[in-house]
């Protein structure tokens, strides 16, 4: 299936988050490079490092307070173990309601929400993705760089045959939507933006198939790869090709290129090396003594996820443009950068002025709703007694039952002989005939 790159997503959230936000940060550090004083200032690879610190730093007081949330959970942590396995094997509905009741007292009890971190993924997420968009279709975000294309296009729409020639080009099958699209009319912008969408992936053999078959372009061609070329190298490479077009490119020549070979090797190997430090640097929780609680599977999950992702960094970043490499290691670099003193920040914290403080808050939200936090409390507190005595009298059901079926207890203190001793022994009679 085909995707649209150069025309801007579209996407509710994704979509106004990289045209609004990202978009304009991004083409505003592009603009700033190319008002320096030295020649090639404008450079993506530059400006790509700079987008990522400047937009993980914007999200660093999320980071922190994700942090906290993990430190403060981790302490939480034996007190939620204990309830579970206090009901561990209970299944009915009164014993999940009284332990869901008693874990979510222990979270009042330190002022946090069950859902704490979810907010901050929940933000954060949308941008880390839209982030990505941005830097995988940095065209149609940045007017400099589609422009250096524009020269070019205009003359091949022109060409008779240049769609259907377009679509020859190796680039062009990740983009085979587009060209069916309702909204390919001749001349029109979508028209131009995926034939820049097509060169912005085209590899070098395409660039020369361009020149090949249209002779009279190939001193527009030769432009527009001098200029893209200023806009792309960096450390001597053109991050607009991936790293395995780099190596067959470099290796395929007369004069086989060992340093680019070098630096398109080292940018998949860097981005899973980075990747997994950033992983080591991250707090990990500690497993449960259970060996069977869902925080044992969960750290099982996230500890293969830890496996998984350097793997999979390193298979994006050898077969994507070198610039989206750039951009993993750059934010892989920049999130251990700030994990390592976010850690030595949280480590300092005084959890109990940290409790004491989340506590203060949540009274204050709950006294401008005009609710009482000390008599949401004890509610809570003897709701939760309420519903554990209900669970423990419903779990020992079966066992009372039974024991109800077993004829009262009998007074053996009879004198012998007496009218008492004979009644009891009538009665006695009687029932065992009866059974």
């Amino acid at each position: 299936m085909g995707i649209a790159i150069l025309t801007q997503d579209n996407g509710l959230i994704l979509g106004n988050i990289a045209k609004y936000i990202l978009g304009p940060i991004l083409n505003g550090i592009f603009i700033f490079l190319d008002k320096l004083p030295w020649n090639n200032s404008a450079n993506i690879g530059v400006a790509i490092i700079l987008f990522t610190i400047v937009i993980y730093l914007l999200m660093l007081p999320l980071t922190i307070k994700q942090q906290k949330f993990s430190k403060l959970q981790a302490k939480m942590n034996p007190e939620i173990q204990a309830i579970q396995e206090r009901y561990k094997g209970k299944k009915d509905q009164d014993s999940q309601l009284a332990m869901n009741q008693e874990i979510q007292a222990v979270y009042s009890k330190y002022g946090v929400s069950p859902t704490g971190s979810c907010l901050q993924l929940l933000i954060q997420m949308p941008i880390l993705f839209a982030l990505y968009r941005v830097i995988y279709s940095i065209p149609a975000y940045v007017p400099l760089v589609k422009n250096a294309y524009k020269g070019l296009v205009d003359a091949l729409i022109t060409k008779p045959d240049s769609v259907e020639f377009m679509q020859t080009l190796s680039s062009a099958k990740n983009f085979a939507n587009q060209f069916s699209s309702d909204k390919f009319v001749e001349g029109s912008e979508y028209l131009s933006n995926t034939f820049i969408d097509v060169l912005n992936r085209a590899s070098s053999a395409d660039w020369a198939n361009i020149s090949a078959t249209y002779p009279d372009l190939s001193e527009t061609v030769a432009k527009t790869m001098s200029t893209l070329g200023s806009y792309n190298n960096f450390l001597g490479i053109n991050i607009g090709y991936s790293p395995k077009d780099l190596i067959v490119n470099a290796w395929s020549g007369t004069d086989k290129d060992f340093y680019v070979i070098l630096i398109a090797i080292l940018i998949p190997v860097l981005s899973a090396v980075t990747q997994w430090l950033n992983v080591k640097f991250t707090p990990q929780a500690a497993s449960s003594n259970s060996g069977n609680s869902q925080a044992d599977q969960m750290q099982a999950s996230l500890k293969m996820m830890n496996v998984f992702m350097p793997i999979f960094s390193a298979f994006i970043c050898f077969s994507f443009p070198a610039g989206v490499g750039l951009y993993w290691i750059a934010g892989s670099v920049v999130r251990s950068v700030q994990q390592v003193l976010i850690n030595k920040h949280v480590d300092k914290m005084d959890l109990d002025a940290e409790i004491k403080k989340n506590i203060e808050k949540r009274n204050a939200k709950l006294r401008r709703a005009g609710i009482d936090p000390d008599k949401v409390a004890n509610n809570a507190v003897r709701s939760t007694k309420s519903i554990a005595a209900k669970a423990s009298s419903y779990t020992n059901k079966e066992a009372y039952v039974d024991n109800s079926k077993d004829s009262a207890p009998k007074n053996t203190n009879y004198k012998p002989g007496s009218i008492a001793a004979k009644a009891n022994m009538v009665k006695d009679f009687n029932e065992r005939n009866n059974k």
